[in-house]
């Protein structure tokens, strides 16, 4: 992160919300708010974490790096 009013600041957050934009809110129509709340959250849940790859995870799902980060991360430990 880099300093208060630095351009890095939100990247992370204005890349996401990018990505969400772009391949689910602005591809379907919600008949309220409280339908697209869920929605949106259920493809968070269900799709982006599980199964979309993330070029910043070196192409796996952010699930699957972090299981592979822990298991390296434990393996360590008990070594």
């Amino acid at each position: 992160m880099g300093r208060v009013g630095s351009c890095f600041d939100n990247a992370v957050s204005e890349a996401f919300n990018s990505v969400l934009k772009g391949e689910y809110v602005h591809r379907h129509v919600f008949a309220t708010r409280a339908e697209a709340r869920m929605r949106i959250a259920t493809w968070i849940t269900d799709f982006c974490n599980t199964q979309r790859l993330q070029s910043v995870c070196d192409g796996k799902s952010p699930i699957d790096y972090e299981h592979g980060y822990r298991a390296g991360f434990t393996e360590k430990l008990a070594a």
